[in-house]
């Protein structure tokens, strides 16, 4: 299994889980969160939080098989990415095993 996560502009949430969900993806966790990178906004505004220059981001995470992971992190790039610079990224991580908390199964295949 593998997790997939991606960082992505508010503006973008919508339409990626929309298609996610469409294309089978059904689990899907979102946080809200500030960020800094590579690419500087010049619309960035000072955070309430934090001491630096940063724009609002949202982190998408979702776990899928193996043979999976193509199909979303495609669906995610051609969902999210808008003709401006500073789009997000994903990572793609191994997941050893996940468990049901009710029943404490394994949801590796």
């Amino acid at each position: 299994m593998k997790e997939i996560k991606a960082f992505i502009k508010p503006k973008r949430v919508q339409v990626v889980v929309e298609s996610l969900r469409d294309a089978g993806f059904e689990s899907v966790t979102l946080s809200k969160g500030e960020g800094t990178g590579a690419h500087k906004n010049p619309d960035a505004s000072p955070s309430l939080d934090f001491h630096f220059t940063d724009s609002p981001i949202v982190k998408l995470e979702l776990v899928c098989q193996n043979e999976e992971v193509e199909k979303a992190v495609q669906l995610i790039c051609g969902k999210a990415k808008t003709p401006k610079p500073g789009d997000g990224i994903i990572y793609v991580s191994e997941i050893d095993d996940a468990y049901r908390m009710k029943t404490g199964d394994s949801l590796k295949q």
